[in-house]
């Protein structure tokens, strides 16, 4: 439900709490005989424990107040009080960005208690995420991963336009990649976009779903123009839009991803 980046801005953000009040937070975690409960250790190296721990095991069950939930959910929402209150700064900021990319909005009733909204499916969110990374590594596109880790790195940091460069520069990598995978004798000295053409030439991009088409009118050549446009220049995009093309590119990533291996 929640990626490792948004677990670990949880327990980042829970750092706010007091001793007294973080070994309360534990009591309600089930966490108390886990991270000690005396004045010996910081809060703060509670908290980096209690990361290790939540990312370790997000889905272990518990009961709360509020019903049955796994961990992971249980600690995003004891973050989100402590948001509630306006605390954090830039760890607030963090915190609320990786609820963003997982497909979540942090939102307020009319009393200030903390609410999350979908933003998108809940498959489109953390599980795309998740997977996509999976099957970059299960085919050894280290190079895409680490552009699509550098565009959620600056996504979650709030820098826009270093987030919608690296996403253009991961899809080019990984259809690149793709290419080179399943036509490795073919695609030497090709141009990033006759490697597309060449997917699209042996079907892997389908011309019948208007995954490509030779006179350019098609879903690959309008995301990658859409992709191009306030990509490096500064001041030139925001949140939402960024966000939106997160999880353009993630989604498109996953569906090529999975038709590999892939023969025609």
């Amino acid at each position: 439900m929640f990626c490792r980046v948004t677990l670990v801005a949880a327990a980042e953000l829970l750092e706010m709490h007091s001793q007294a009040t973080f070994n309360q937070m534990m009591v309600r975690l089930e966490l108390e005989l886990d991270i000690p409960m005396n004045t010996a250790m910081s809060v703060g190296k509670k908290c980096a424990e209690l990361a290790r721990i939540v990312v370790g095991q997000p889905d272990t069950p518990l009961d709360t107040p509020e019903g049955r939930m796994t961990l992971g959910e249980a600690t995003v929402r004891e973050a989100m009080e402590i948001a509630s209150l306006d605390y954090g700064g830039e760890l607030r900021k963090k915190f609320t960005r990786s609820l963003m990319r997982d497909g979540f909005s942090l939102t307020w009733d009319e009393d200030g208690k903390p609410d999350l909204r979908p933003a998108l499916p809940i498959e489109l969110g953390a599980k795309t995420d998740d997977e996509v990374h999976r099957l970059l590594k299960e085919n050894g596109f280290t190079t895409p991963c680490g552009h699509l880790d550098q565009a959620l790195n600056a996504h979650v940091r709030g820098d826009w336009a270093a987030a919608n460069a690296q996403l253009r520069v991961f899809m080019e990598s990984l259809l690149n990649e793709i290419a080179h995978l399943l036509r490795p004798n073919e695609i030497r000295s090709m141009t990033s976009e006759n490697k597309r053409a060449l997917l699209g030439r042996i079907g892997f991009l389908s011309k019948e779903r208007k995954e490509w088409s030779d006179d350019g009118k098609n879903y690959v050549n309008g995301l990658f123009k859409m992709l191009h446009t306030e990509g490096s220049h500064g001041g030139l995009s925001d949140e939402n839009h960024s966000t939106l093309r997160l999880h353009l590119v993630l989604a498109t990533a996953r569906s090529f991803l999975r038709r590999l291996p892939y023969e025609n």
